[in-house]
């Protein structure tokens, strides 16, 4: 399963769904799923916010990707995290397209779960293709 966090996560999560023949999960702004939500509340640079899954989609255990369009200060990345470990699912590892490297997300997340990222930018504006 790929959990894609809310809005541009859902088009990366859907694209290596589609690639692996998984499903796709959401991880979206507090009322706008149906049924009943785990909710997971982090710190932005600019205040608050939440993000919601479905309680009762899939089963304890179940293997999870995290996919979203940026890494940045790995806040929203650590509530999905949070989010799999309430509902007792495994997350496998997490997905980005861009890393904005210098504001330190990777190293918030200090997962011993794998990071891919496409593209990465440090301080400089300086760009890093990864493999």
């Amino acid at each position: 399963m790929v959990l894609g966090i809310e809005a541009r996560g859902f088009l990366v999560a859907a694209g290596l769904a589609a690639r692996w023949r998984s499903g796709v999960m959401l991880a979206r702004k507090p009322g706008k799923l149906p049924g009943s939500a785990a909710r997971e509340e982090f710190t932005l640079e600019y205040g608050r916010a939440s993000i919601e899954t479905h309680r009762d989609l899939l089963q304890p255990g179940t293997r999870v990707l995290i996919a979203d369009d940026v890494l940045a200060t790995g806040g929203t990345a650590a509530a999905a995290l949070a989010l799999l470990e309430e509902l007792q699912l495994k997350a496998v590892g997490l997905a980005f397209i861009l890393e904005i490297a210098f504001l330190g997300g990777r190293a918030k997340l200090g997962s011993t779960l794998p990071i891919h990222t496409v593209l990465s930018y440090d301080a400089a504006g300086e760009a890093t293709i990864r493999e």
